[in-house]
């Protein structure tokens, strides 16, 4: 058993479930709120929309290294071994191609929310910006900053106080989960090049199939 595949995965269905009890535990709070005290959390629906973001994004990532995503197979399965696996690292390589496009844009979307310069270039990166403006001051809408995070007034606000949680926070879940896209279309590539496998998604409906033919068999002794 590989311990360290088993941790990581712990921490990653640990986060994604958070996420998804969070947002489950606020929608709750504000409709009775709303409907028992006729009063409505100002924050919770804008903190629920980053929570979904933050939950499909993540899941996204964590889809692709358990093959979890919805595939069509007929073509890969009428193929030979070789071709199929020649099939399989073209299907990758676009998909490490668009993640690192996506990992781009997602750096330049966010990196001036966090007073850090965007890439120059407009496919690719050719290096850092020189001059740029710092976004750090920019808030959310309605979600209060925290006395907790009040460190950060002094690193990205030049001491000005926030009234509500900078952008940067939320947002940072754009590069983060697009790295990790990349980093796990990069391990499907690689296990592809081995040998490991020779698809990075199929379908689920034999899957399906098999285990239900095994709930009968069970049921039937």
């Amino acid at each position: 058993m590989d311990h360290s595949k088993a941790f990581t995965d712990r921490i990653e269905e640990t986060l994604i479930a958070g996420i998804l009890g969070a947002m489950t535990l606020i929608t709750f709070a504000n409709v009775v709120t709303r409907h028992g005290f006729n009063q409505n959390i100002l924050w919770a629906l804008e903190l629920t929309v980053f929570l979904f973001g933050w939950l499909v994004l993540l899941g996204a990532s964590y889809a692709v290294k358990k093959g979890a995503h919805l595939g069509v197979d007929i073509v890969v399965n009428a193929l030979p071994s070789q071709p199929r696996r020649i099939m399989g690292l073209a299907a990758v390589a676009v998909c490490i191609s668009f993640s690192l496009l996506m990992l781009k844009g997602a750096w330049d979307y966010w990196a001036n929310f966090a007073n850090l310069p965007g890439t120059e270039g407009r496919w690719f990166p050719l290096g850092f910006e020189e001059t740029y403006r710092g976004k750090g001051w920019y808030e959310v809408n309605d979600i209060p900053h925290p006395a907790i995070l009040g460190w950060m007034e002094s690193v990205f606000n030049e001491g000005e106080e926030y009234e509500k949680i900078p952008r940067m926070i939320p947002y940072v879940v754009l590069p983060l989960s697009m790295a990790l896209l990349l980093l796990r279309f990069v391990q499907a590539g690689w296990a592809l090049w081995i040998g490991k496998t020779d698809r990075v998604v199929a379908s689920h409906e034999v899957e399906d199939e098999l285990e239900e033919i095994r709930e009968q068999m069970r049921g039937q002794n």
